[in-house]
């Protein structure tokens, strides 16, 4: 097995490059039927899934079990606002590594406040707070996966040859995925945190 690790390499820096995600003024600013909502998100996110060709960004299914869940305000007659695709578009990040459980404890205190509010404070504003900030680390982020990899091309120098490269690539995911366990480990207690303070 013959894999070129610098292609690979600048492979995913260039994915990072193309993330782009979806601004709020990108949302109609009229309500949606279910079908438009699930075509909205399609054509938006699904280049970035796994499998883009067979990959189901977000079904009718999802949408109403995150309704009947308390993730998602309901519809009006069967209409979504922008601040419906808004929350969506949080669910579709959070639920790659969060329980239905542990998103309901973040966005409940969010849309419970800030949901059709009329003061101006709203989910388009928390939405564009969150989204400002995220788009600046991009490059932090392709600062540390270059560093993992750079670290992970030093391992196995000893290894049987057939089977070094192999043993890289597998240091650079477990790397990785030692990163994305912490992380995942610190937002349950933030997100148990959360919980406990709204129980008081």
């Amino acid at each position: 097995m013959h894999i070129d690790t610098q292609d690979l390499l600048n492979s995913i820096m260039e994915s990072f490059d193309r993330i782009e995600h979806i601004k709020a003024e990108d949302i109609p600013n009229i309500d949606l039927y279910m079908d438009q909502v699930t075509t909205f998100m399609d054509k938006r996110l699904r280049k970035y899934s796994r499998y883009p060709e067979k990959d189901k960004v977000m079904t009718k299914t999802m949408i109403n079990n995150y309704a009947k869940n308390d993730l998602l305000p309901p519809p009006v007659k069967k209409k979504y606002s922008k601040e419906h695709v808004l929350v969506l578009i949080f669910i579709y990040y959070y639920k790659g590594i969060l329980s239905i459980g542990d998103i309901q404890a973040l966005l409940g205190p969010i849309t419970e406040k800030f949901f059709s509010t009329e003061d101006g404070f709203s989910i388009e504003t928390v939405y564009d707070e969150v989204f400002k900030l995220e788009a600046h680390q991009i490059e932090n982020l392709k600062r540390d996966v270059a560093e993992k990899f750079r670290r992970a091309e030093e391992t196995f120098e000893d290894a049987p040859e057939d089977s070094r490269e192999f043993l890289k690539i597998f240091s650079f995911i477990c790397l990785l995925s030692f990163d994305v366990y912490m992380k995942k480990m610190l937002i349950e207690k933030l997100i148990d945190d959360v919980v406990k303070k709204k129980e008081k």
